[in-house]
């Protein structure tokens, strides 16, 4: 399965087991906008686990409040930063600290691919 889902804010691609968004540039993500997960987790996996891959290609910022009730969808079971610039890094290792779930951060997208492929056995 892959379908591209394009909000005003982001887009995002649901593949079987992960998504991956992409945020848009000087975007502040706050917690209204879980949302969008929460409708995705209930329309593409139902009771399916999957990960959420946040493919930070652009600089935006993140309430990191977002990820308490991110932790609050069941069938979610990761979460994986992909990161190139140092800042974004370390703002990645703060948001860590608010997520219930597996949360890791990448360097490549390939490499968290593969590691949310690991977390649902798809591979």
């Amino acid at each position: 399965m892959f379908k591209s889902l394009k909000y005003s804010f982001c887009t995002i691609n649901v593949y079987n087991s992960f998504v991956i968004s992409s945020i848009n540039e000087g975007f502040h993500l706050t917690p209204d906008k879980n949302k969008v997960l929460e409708e995705i987790a209930n329309d593409y996996f139902s009771n399916n686990p999957f990960a959420y891959i946040s493919h930070r290609k652009h600089s935006y910022s993140v309430d990191p409040s977002i990820y308490l009730q991110t932790s609050k969808i069941k069938n979610l079971i990761g979460m994986a930063v992909v990161a190139e610039v140092p800042l974004a890094k370390g703002n990645a290792q703060i948001e860590k600290l608010f997520l219930d779930k597996p949360f890791e951060i990448f360097s490549s997208l390939d490499d968290a691919i593969k590691w949310a492929k690991s977390l649902t056995a798809d591979e």
